[in-house]
């Protein structure tokens, strides 16, 4: 195989984003340009901005080269667009990468083997060949089906990276951060070679093929974290090499339990545990956060939890799928926090896509919670055993406890614990203290509450998608946070492209947000995600100027 241990090309890599836009992109760029600087401005009543030009007479085309776009309708999407004071940009969009041209892409990364060890592998284990009675014997989690959009036209959207690229203003959308669908399924894969070949293929073939619509998509690199040293290769290649701003990283590993793996000839086939990268993990990740701050990109996570213990169905996709992306990013997140990863690189952000924002409310809230009771000073304060008065402790068991506590009075004030059971209050004590462990969030390095919440809200962003009320809980105290409009278009949830905008303009139409929440939804939190290491990240794109202008 030509891939073991660093990745070797069968033919030399070169540079694939060129350092100027082709020119229709440039095309493109300029008449766009136009079209969101004349937006940001302010304008007199009843000004309508997006779709139109400045006289508002015509609507602008994104090609200046061609005389009509494709397939552009006046959606209802497009009419919320222009409606707005700002640009839009699409925090987490997806697009289908053809398989045949892919193929491609994977033999020049490891030859002719590469792609065909790739094509062996079984995705699906084998489900559809086993009884009802073999999986629930075997307990195979229902792999997804039907994922795709069967919408002729969104089908061919989200194939085809120039009708995307047009089909952006039918969407009410600007600028679009693009995420792999194929690199999702391998990112996490188990063998190192079709792992890092996937990862290195995909890159490859997206920087590519999305280098003449730069002006106003920014494809996300695929960087696969089964060890620090895989990560900061594949993040430094397509940073440096490829020219991507944006990295996605599964947020977690499955590894299998080290004392049962020892057992077996096969370490798939027993228990596993996640390692969530940033907490009690076997590998030491600040290397590769380090990394991700040096070449200026943010940590996308995008990683589901299907298969983990209690999303197992053998039979039921939507048993498994419900919450899944929120539970991984739940756990990804707790580890940043807990292992002192916001702390020691209080510049780095995470965006956390695909679960909403739901979930983050209630962590924040729970996280303060906990702070409160067991931090080290209330845990000293509260609930250290020696605190008991043993004497006032025997004089009330004794006022209202009657007989049958009379009778047990010395073993009852031994051990009062029931948690755990049979050990004095001296021995509980002093075994916590040896272990130096009082506080669990001694690694957070926090002080107060507050600057518990401060943390969480300053580092983490949340993808959320335009069918989801929750994310308004976002826009309220106590859990204030930072909700990144998200379409997921070229995903079973997305049946027309055309209606996402609109739906998530509804939550302003129902009075659940403002329209100053909804700018932040669908523009300022993604900019300010991207462009915290990156003040250039937006430049030459058609938001350039918006962006400049927060501040």
């Amino acid at each position: 195989m030509a891939m073991r241990g660093a990745l070797t090309l069968v033919r030399p890599c070169r540079p694939i984003i060129p350092k100027t836009p082709p020119p229709a992109a440039r095309a493109s760029q300029s008449a766009l340009q136009a079209r969101i600087e004349h937006v940001a401005q302010p304008g007199p009543p009843g000004h309508r901005g997006a779709l139109t030009n400045r006289r508002g007479a015509r609507r602008i085309r994104a090609d200046a080269q061609e005389a009509v776009m494709a397939y552009v309708k006046d959606s209802k999407s497009a009419r919320v667009r222009r409606q707005l004071d700002h640009p839009v940009i699409d925090g987490d969009g997806h697009w289908l990468e053809p398989l045949p041209i892919f193929l491609d892409y994977l033999k020049q990364v490891g030859g002719a083997t590469l792609v065909e060890h790739f094509k062996s592998k079984d995705i699906e284990r084998g489900w559809y060949a086993m009884t009802r009675e073999e999986r629930m014997d075997k307990r195979p989690h229902r792999p997804t089906w039907w994922g795709e959009p069967a919408n002729t036209l969104d089908r061919a959207t989200a194939m085809v990276p120039k009708l995307f690229y047009e089909r952006l203003d039918d969407f009410g959308v600007d600028f679009c951060l693009l995420y792999t669908s194929l690199g999702l399924f391998y990112i996490g894969n188990t063998d190192g070679e079709i792992r890092r070949g996937v990862a290195r293929a995909v890159n490859r073939m997206n920087a590519e093929m999305f280098a003449p619509y730069r002006d106003r998509i920014a494809p996300a690199a695929v960087v696969p974290v089964h060890t620090p040293a895989e990560a900061i290769e594949e993040a430094t290649y397509a940073v440096k090499e490829l020219g991507f701003k944006v990295v996605m990283i599964a947020n977690h590993v499955k590894r299998p339990i080290p004392a049962l793996a020892r057992e077996v000839k096969d370490p798939s086939t027993v228990r596993y545990f996640i390692d969530s990268l940033a907490f009690e993990s076997p590998y030491d990740y600040d290397p590769f956060w380090r990394t991700c701050v040096d070449l200026k990109v943010a940590v996308t996570a995008h990683s589901g939890s299907m298969s983990w213990h209690g999303r197992e169905s053998i039979d039921n996709f939507s048993f498994n799928h419900i919450g899944h992306f929120a539970a991984a990013s739940h756990a990804f997140a707790r580890a940043l926090v807990f292992g002192g990863v916001v702390r020691r690189f209080p510049r780095l952000r995470f965006g956390m896509l695909e679960g909403g924002v739901g979930w983050a409310c209630n962590l924040v809230t729970d996280l303060v919670a906990h702070w409160e009771k067991r931090s080290a000073a209330p845990m000293e304060r509260h609930l250290r055993p020696t605190n008991l008065d043993k004497t006032m402790l025997k004089d009330l068991f004794t006022r209202y406890g009657g007989r049958a506590y009379e009778d047990k009075m010395d073993e009852l004030l031994a051990s009062p614990s029931i948690v755990p059971p049979f050990k004095t209050n001296e021995e509980l004590t002093e075994r916590e203290y040896r272990l130096q462990q009082l506080d669990d969030f001694a690694a957070a390095g926090v002080s107060s509450a507050e600057e518990l919440r401060r943390q969480f809200a300053d580092h983490f962003y949340f993808g959320a998608e335009a069918d989801d009320p929750t994310t308004a809980w976002a826009f309220r105290d106590p859990h204030r946070l930072h909700p990144l409009f998200s379409s997921d278009v070229s995903h079973f949830d997305v049946t027309d492209m055309t209606e996402v905008l609109e739906e998530a303009w509804e939550l302003v139409e129902h009075g659940m947000i403002t329209p100053a929440d909804f700018r932040e939804f669908t523009f300022e939190n993604a900019a300010r995600l991207h462009t915290a290491l990156n003040p250039d990240f937006f430049k030459g794109t058609i938001v350039e100027g918006a962006v400049t202008r927060l501040t």
